[in-house]
């Protein structure tokens, strides 16, 4: 019988895990494990995918250009300084495939986002797991984990699971800090969450050793179709476009995301909408003894008193058809991530959970 044999390192990557999406034998189910926007998309964007349908017979467009113009467009920054690909996962997984391989090292924070690692271990690389202080990237403790064999530094600003953020000042200390073969990847999945951030887009243009990832699965609501983009030097986008697939990215996909990033009145909406009830959730939880760090995210991180009660806390909200995700794989036993929903469904939550604690006193 013929057998594949893996390449080094993959069998070492433990399957990804996504958030719950139902619970058997209840209806009225409110899923918040996933960090998907409760709006969902915005009218542009779900008009311009009906339309896509007619055209479909026809192969998408290979180098994405009416996409990248808007993107470029909307955010004020150079096209030609743009890839897309499938969510930022894509961007990800092309920049380790294009600079890591045996021996190579890869940099990322204890409570990072788990394709760091799994695209790390998938190029044969060695992943570099640097404690965070707090809850929070600690610039020091990655400056000095590298070494001559260093050639990624991943963070996620802000971060998830812990939805923290660290400033420019600090990213620029990180970035000037590196060695001169390393790369600094800021992944800005929850960038469009804080008012007057830019992801690095500056920090881009004026250095050449750092790559910023976007998505378009969070404040634009189109986790479904899996879309997300990169900015980076042109001599990295010049790399990366060689080993992406010309036609990674489904006409679907082209036209609706270039409809929802155009749409930025109804960004608009939903980053203010997520900024009330954000606030609103982590203040109701803290007078339960329930507390969370500054959220910059579309998320909090909820810290109970033990993994116990976080967990019974969870097997509650989820008998009460609340889906909400458990952090231990991330290093946080004792907390659970709760996506900011809409209205109602904070106040379901916070309802839940008192209703729980009340009846366990």
């Amino acid at each position: 019988m013929t057998r594949i044999t893996p390449q080094p390192g993959i069998m070492d990557i433990a399957l990804y895990q996504g958030g719950a999406s139902h619970v058997e034998g209840v209806s009225d189910v409110i899923k918040l494990s996933s960090n998907e926007n409760p709006f969902g998309p915005s009218p542009k964007a779900i008009a311009a995918c009906q339309a896509s349908a007619a055209g479909l017979h026809r192969y998408p467009s290979t180098d994405h250009s009416a996409l990248r113009r808007a993107i470029a467009e909307v955010y004020n920054i150079d096209m030609e300084r743009i890839i897309c690909g499938v969510g930022s996962d894509e961007s990800i997984h092309f920049l380790c495939q294009a600079s890591v391989g045996q021996g190579d090292e890869v940099i990322h924070t204890e409570h990072g986002f788990a394709m760091y690692r799994i695209s790390t271990l998938a190029a044969g690389g060695t992943p570099v797991e640097v404690a965070e202080d707090t809850r929070r990237v600690d610039v020091d403790a990655i400056l000095a984990a590298c070494t001559e064999r260093t050639k990624l530094v991943f963070i996620a600003n802000p971060n998830n699971p812990t939805a923290t953020m660290v400033g420019l000042e600090e990213i620029t200390r990180l970035a000037s800090g590196l060695p001169p073969q390393a790369i600094l990847v800021l992944d800005g999945a929850y960038a469009e969450y804080v008012p007057d951030y830019d992801g690095g887009a500056a920090l881009i243009k004026a250095r050449d050793n750092v790559v910023m990832t976007r998505t378009f699965s969070k404040m634009h609501g189109l986790g479904g179709l899996r879309v997300g983009w990169g900015y980076a030097p042109k001599a990295i986008i010049d790399v990366l476009n060689r080993i992406r697939g010309p036609f990674n990215l489904s006409t679907t996909a082209l036209e609706t995301a270039e409809a929802a990033v155009r749409d930025t009145d109804y960004a608009a909406m939903c980053l203010a909408e997520n900024a009330t009830w954000r606030e609103w959730l982590a203040t109701e939880l803290d007078k339960l003894g329930i507390p969370s760090d500054k959220s910059e995210a579309n998320f909090i991180l909820a810290r109970f008193a033990s993994k116990a009660q976080a967990n019974a806390s969870d097997d509650h909200l989820k008998s009460q058809g609340i889906l909400v995700r458990r952090v231990a794989g991330y290093k946080l036993p004792t907390c659970l991530r709760i996506t900011v929903g809409d209205g109602p469904s904070c106040q379901r939550v916070v309802a839940a959970i008192k209703a729980f604690r009340q009846d366990a006193a």
